[in-house]
Order: C-alpha cells, then sequence, then structure tokens
C-alpha cells in the first residue's frame, strides 16, 4: 500500500462539513420533535439511548480508540493493516455477543425496561451496528471524504423520515429508531466498504491476545468517559421524572452540537498525531498539537458566552417554550465546552499517541467519580441542574489530571495566545449584543441578529488587536484565495 499523504487541511474541511451536518440536523428535526414529544417523550427517549451505551460501551471494549492508533501505524502495509483489522474485529465480535447476553437479562429483570421494552430492542440495535462498522479502520486511514459523504446520506434519509412518520407525542419508539437509524445505519456501508483497504482474510491466525493489554485500558477509559457523560441522564432517570430527563436531554444537546464543532480539528488529528510518533516526527507532532489548542480556545470561548447570554432564546428556539427548565441546565454546562475542547486535544490527540493512555484513564476515571458524587447530593435537590453541576465538576477534574500529565510528556508544552485580548473581545461582544433582547422580535431573529453581532465583533476586535493565529488563518485564506484565482 502507498504511503498516504492527505492533506490535514483537506481532512479539516471534511470534518468540518461532517460537523455541519451533525450541527443541520438536530437543529431542523429537534424544534419540531421536542414540540410533539414534549419534554416526557425526549426524555424516554434520551434515557433509553444512554443506558444502552454502556451496553455498546462493553461491546466496543475501547477499540474505537485504540483501533485508530493500531491501525494508523500499519496503514501503508496492506497485509499488516488486514491482519490488524481482522483482530479487532473478531475481539468487537465475541463482545457485542456478551453484550447483548447482558442486556436481555437486563431488560427481563427491571420493570422500568420492561415497560419500554420495544423501545430499548429497538435502540439496542447500535450495539450489533457499531461492532460491524469499523469507524475506527477509516479515521486511522483518514478517510474523512467518504466519512462525510456516507454520514450525510444517511441524515437526509432520516430527516425526511422523521417529518413523515413522528406525528404525535406516542410517536417516541419511532423517534428513537429513525435516531438509530441516522447515526448508525452507515456502518453496514462500512463493513462491506472495507474490502477497498483490507484483504478478506488475514495473512495469518489471528493473535488476539496482543491487543488485550492496551484494548483494556482504552475499554476503562471507555467506561469513565461513557459513565461521567452519561451519567447524569441515567441518575435522573432513576432518581427523578422523564420530564426532568428532557429538560436536561434538551441543555445537553445544543451543548453536543457545539461541542462538536469545537472538537472537529482535533477529530482529525489522532491518526496523524500517532503517525508522526511512530515516525519519530516529534516537532511536527507538538506543532499540530498546539495548533489544536489554539483553535479550541478561540472557538470554543465564544460559543461559551454566548449560549450563556442567550440560553433562554437557545432553548426557547431549539425545544420550545414547554422546555424552560432547560434554562438554568444549559447555562451551567456551558463551560464544559471549553474543558471538553482541551481535554479532546490533551488526552486522545496528545497523550494517547504518545502512549499515555493510562493518564488519560486516572484523569477520566477521576472525572466519573467527582460526577457520581456531587449527581448523589445535588440531583434530588437541584433536579435536572444538580446534573448539570455534577458535568461542570467532572470535566474541570478531568482537565486538571490531564493537564499535569501532558505537562510531564510534551517538554514544549504551551498554548501562546494572547487571552487579555479574547476576554476584551468577549465583553465588547457580550456588550454589542445584549441590547437585542430588548427588541422583542421572536426567538430566531433575536439569536440571528445577536449572533451576527456578538461573532463580528469578537472576530473583527481579534483581528485588529492582531491576535497572532487570526492572522495567520486570514493569510492562510488569502493565499489560497489568490492562488485560486
Amino acid at each position: 500500500m502507498k504511503q498516504r499523504n492527505v492533506s490535514l487541511k483537506v481532512n479539516f474541511i471534511m470534518n468540518a462539513i461532517l460537523t455541519l451536518s451533525s450541527f443541520l440536523f438536530p437543529l431542523i428535526t429537534f424544534p419540531y420533535i421536542s414540540r410533539i414529544l414534549l419534554p416526557a417523550g425526549t426524555g424516554k427517549v434520551s434515557f433509553a439511548t444512554s443506558l444502552v451505551s454502556y451496553f455498546a460501551m462493553l461491546a466496543q471494549l475501547g477499540i474505537p480508540t485504540y483501533g485508530i492508533r493500531a491501525c494508523a501505524r500499519v496503514r501503508d502495509d496492506r497485509r499488516e493493516l488486514t491482519q490488524t483489522t481482522h483482530e479487532l474485529l473478531y475481539i468487537n465480535m465475541i463482545m457485542c455477543v456478551v453484550s447483548y447476553i447482558i442486556f436481555f437479562l437486563v431488560l427481563g429483570l427491571v420493570p422500568r425496561l420492561r415497560e419500554e421494552r420495544i423501545l430499548y430492542l429497538i435502540v439496542s440495535l447500535t450495539i450489533a451496528f457499531n461492532a460491524l462498522g469499523m469507524e475506527w479502520l477509516y479515521k486511522a486511514l483518514e478517510e474523512y471524504t467518504y466519512i462525510a459523504v456516507r454520514s450525510i446520506f444517511f441524515k437526509l434519509i432520516a430527516l425526511i423520515a422523521m417529518f413523515l412518520m413522528v406525528h404525535e407525542k406516542g410517536d417516541y419508539v419511532i423517534y428513537g429508531g429513525i435516531s438509530i437509524f441516522a447515526s448508525s445505519a452507515s456502518n453496514i456501508l462500512n463493513f462491506i466498504h472495507a474490502r477497498r483497504y483490507i484483504d478478506r482474510k488475514p495473512i495469518r491466525a489471528p493473535q488476539l491476545k496482543k491487543h488485550m493489554k492496551a484494548v483494556g485500558i482504552f475499554f476503562a477509559m471507555s467506561c469513565a468517559t461513557t459513565i461521567y457523560t452519561n451519567l447524569d441522564t441515567v441518575m435522573l432517570g432513576f432518581m427523578s421524572s422523564d420530564a426532568d430527563v428532557g429538560y436536561y436531554h434538551a441543555a445537553v444537546k445544543i451543548k453536543t452540537i457545539l461541542v462538536s464543532i469545537v472538537t472537529s480539528l482535533g477529530a482529525v488529528l489522532l491518526p496523524r498525531a500517532s503517525y508522526y510518533i511512530q515516525c519519530g516526527q516529534m516537532e511536527e507532532f507538538q506543532r499540530i498539537g498546539r495548533k489544536a489548542l489554539q483553535f479550541v480556545f478561540l472557538a470554543a470561548t465564544p460559543l461559551m458566552v454566548y449560549f450563556i447570554l442567550f440560553a433562554r432564546e437557545g432553548i426557547f428556539f431549539l425545544s420550545g417554550t414547554a422546555y424552560e427548565g432547560a434554562i438554568l441546565p444549559m447555562q451551567v454546562i456551558m463551560p464544559t465546552l471549553l474543558f471538553i475542547g482541551i481535554t479532546n486535544i490533551i488526552g486522545l490527540q496528545m497523550l494517547v499517541p504518545l502512549g499515555q493512555e493510562k493518564m488519560v484513564l486516572y484523569s477520566e476515571a477521576a472525572g466519573a467519580l467527582v460526577d457520581l458524587v456531587i449527581n448523589m447530593v445535588l440531583i434530588p435537590v437541584f433536579s435536572s441542574t444538580g446534573a448539570a453541576i455534577g458535568t461542570v465538576f467532572a470535566e474541570i477534574t478531568v482537565l486538571l489530571i490531564q493537564y499535569r500529565a501532558a505537562r510531564n510528556y510534551v517538554p514544549d508544552f504551551s498554548i501562546k495566545l494572547r487571552k487579555a485580548s479574547i476576554l476584551l473581545a468577549l465583553l465588547l461582544a457580550g456588550m454589542g449584543s445584549m441590547p437585542v433582547k430588548l427588541w422583542e422580535m421572536g426567538t430566531f431573529l433575536t439569536l440571528l441578529i445577536s449572533a451576527i453581532i456578538f461573532f463580528g465583533v469578537y472576530g473583527m476586535t481579534l483581528f485588529c488587536l492582531k491576535e497572532p493565529f487570526i492572522l495567520e488563518l486570514m493569510s492562510s485564506f488569502m493565499k489560497r484565495w489568490k492562488k485560486e484565482r
């Protein structure tokens, strides 16, 4: 197999398109769905999805992250890539069977789950789809064009199906099925398409044992991450009402969309970072890490501040006035945009390629523990707001531990940004956009005009203050534009 020289800029653009589709799909569907199903209906689907995610996590066994690193290291050798892919797929399929056995036992033993067994059976299809999909193979090969086109195609089908089939609040089971189709059905195509990159049979007998130590560590990382990212919804479901889960889901839905924007660059870095380390190109590894952190800071901070200021308008536009209980949880949870963005780069894109996944595991385990303790104390008192507080402290814990580890393992670890310039830009942007609230134009126009003012002022202020990263982006854009002319 020839060496793959895929441009990081092309990968970023394609991943940005994929991110944009992930942004537009819920932006179009969720306002409709939330008004049809109301908080209780969306809460049921959110609870089912969060619960099933634990079984999907068991079936995946940490391979989604480990597989990227393992395949990226042998991507220039088709025979070795075939061998590695088949070995990881065998592990996935074995664990998929184990996961389904446990799932059916739990489904039969827990009364609350039996009441909605059809919903849980449909949502559980994600376990099998994820095992077959081998998404890690395509990311290791940096096939982001294929990933983007395939994902958008299935999202469009799901979009049409949602408007055609969901018409009343009792259609939440149909909504759950369409959501799973949108996110997982393309994995079947992945399985068929994989023949382009690997052979049908491995070159030797599968050697699963050699992967188990690393897979075990990544599985533990996945456990910790899945626990503290889904623990809030699961605990709310058992300790509070479906409506409270619906409120929290509305807040998290917006946060998730924004996180996908912030982490869009980091998503394309792991295979390239692993490749650089394998080739001993440490300077290039550190360079792309610093660039990614700069991007996160400049993208996450304005999104965080804007959606704290305009949380009411954001919730009412996306979900409707029935979701007023989601406003405060959304404001509380917004700082996690910055925390998650940074840890995505430090943990998954820097420490993992360096082979320091244990440090990532420790940080996520600590975050899960903090989340559990705070949720136990605050959810009975503050419901969805308590769950949001737990998430914030969990992400802070993860960030602090990973930052300290990065300083030890990456000698030139630094983020070269002028913080004062960013703070001034945010202050001016906030002052310029807040008066829009007084104009009483409706939620959509308020969000549109305020966003244009806020992000316009933010960007222009940084440009006028000659923020180096902004100037570099502008220079790169102008060079490309002149070249194309």
